[in-house]
């Protein structure tokens, strides 16, 4: 049972985010440790729009590991990412915040 923690965590919180990130347009979604300075950023072509802590961006050709990565190293550390609305894992997670500025 202590399993479903953690799985039961993260869905409240991609929950409270949803809002969010139907107002950012967002195939992606990024969840800053910390509230970036900008509401708007670019990635490798692509634009991010952030509100209410999250910032969200269209489908890119990019992986999506690269495309999580990209994002870190411009906002810093991220607690969340998803695409399309399923959240990354806890490793894949690590993996993008091991570039995070």
């Amino acid at each position: 049972m202590t399993r479903l923690f953690p799985i039961a965590a993260l869905a409240a919180s991609l929950i409270a985010v949803a809002p969010a990130v139907a107002q950012t347009g967002g195939y992606y979604a990024a969840t800053p440790a910390t509230a970036p300075a900008k509401n708007t950023l670019i990635t490798a072509g692509t634009l991010w729009k952030c509100a209410d802590g999250v910032c969200g961006a269209a489908k890119s050709t990019q992986r999506d590991v690269i495309m999580c990565q990209m994002v870190a190293q411009r906002v810093g550390k991220l607690n969340a990412f998803s695409v399309a609305g399923a959240a990354f894992d806890e490793a894949t997670l690590a993996k993008c915040n091991t570039v995070a500025r």
